[in-house]
C-alpha cells in the first residue's frame, strides 16, 4: 500500500528585524553619546572640567540624571572623555591642516598660525588645555594624567616639526628644539593671558611677532627665504 509523502514543513521566517534593531540602537546610543559630550564640551569651555557634573550636563541636554550616567558612568570618566575630544578637536583644525604643508618652516608656520587662529576663536569660552592645567597642576589622578598626556602629545608634534625644519637645512644645525617648543608654548600662554584675561588689544599681532622673532633667531638664510615666500600676511587678521 502507497503511502502519501508528508507534507513540507514550511519554513522558518527569516530573523532579520533583531540584529537590525541591534544596530539601530546602537547607532542612536552613539549619537547620544556624542550629543552629550558636545554639549559637556561647551560646559567645559566656560567653567571648566571641574564646574562639569552629571546633574549640570542634564539639565543642559534637558536628559535625566540616570540617563546622563548611563553614558558617562562617573563625573571623572566624563572629564576624560572632555579632554579627549577636546584634543581630538585641536588635532583636527590645528595639527592634520598644518602637515599639508610642505616639511620645514613652512608647516612649522602653519602649526603656530593654526594654534594662534584657534585660541582666537576661544576668547569668549577658553582653553581647555589652559584652564585644565591651572585646576589640576597640584592634584594628580587620572583626569590631570589625560591633560597632561594631551598637551604633551601636542608639543612632541611641535618638536618633530622643528627637528624637521633643521634637517631641511631651514633652522641652524645648533637651533634648541626643546627651546623653541618652550618658546613657541610660552607666546601662545601670553596670548592667551593678554587677550582673554586682560583684553589688551593686538595681543594676536604680538603673538605674530613673537614667532617671526623666534624664527629669524633660529632660522638660516635658505629658511628664511622659504618662509618669507610662504608667509601669511597677518596672523591676527582673523580676529581684531
Amino acid at each position: 500500500m502507497s503511502t502519501l509523502p508528508a507534507p513540507a514543513k514550511k519554513a522558518a521566517p527569516l530573523r532579520v528585524a533583531k540584529p537590525v534593531r541591534v544596530a539601530r540602537s546602537l547607532q542612536k546610543g552613539q549619537q547620544t553619546r556624542a550629543a552629550i559630550l558636545e554639549a559637556a564640551l561647551g560646559l567645559a569651555s566656560h567653567m571648566g572640567l571641574e564646574g562639569l557634573s552629571i546633574g549640570a550636563l542634564a539639565d543642559v541636554t534637558q536628559m535625566s540624571k540616570s540617563g546622563v550616567f548611563a553614558h558617562f558612568g562617573s563625573r571623572e570618566e566624563l572629564q576624560i572623555a572632555v579632554v579627549t575630544e577636546y584634543h581630538a578637536k585641536f588635532e583636527e583644525e590645528v595639527f592634520f591642516t598644518a602637515i599639508r604643508e610642505p616639511r620645514g618652516l613652512p608647516r612649522l608656520r602653519a602649526m603656530f598660525e593654526r594654534w594662534v587662529r584657534r585660541v582666537s576663536v576661544e576668547m569668549d569660552s577658553g582653553c581647555i588645555y589652559i584652564s585644565g592645567a591651572v585646576e589640576f597642576d597640584d592634584r594628580p589622578g587620572p583626569v590631570r594624567d589625560a591633560l597632561v598626556g594631551m598637551v604633551k602629545a601636542w608639543h612632541a608634534a611641535l618638536h618633530k616639526a622643528i627637528v624637521l625644519a633643521r634637517d631641511e637645512g631651514h633652522l641652524q644645525a645648533d637651533a634648541d628644539v626643546d627651546q623653541i617648543v618652550f618658546e613657541l608654548h610660552g607666546l601662545i600662554l601670553s596670548l592667551h593671558h593678554d587677550a582673554r584675561f586682560m583684553c589688551i588689544p593686538g595681543a594676536l599681532e604680538r603673538a605674530g611677532r613673537g614667532f617671526d622673532r623666534a624664527i629669524q633667531f633660529y632660522a638660516t638664510p635658505a629658511g628664511l627665504q622659504v618662509d618669507g615666500a610662504r608667509k601669511s600676511p597677518k596672523i591676527g587678521a582673523a580676529r581684531r
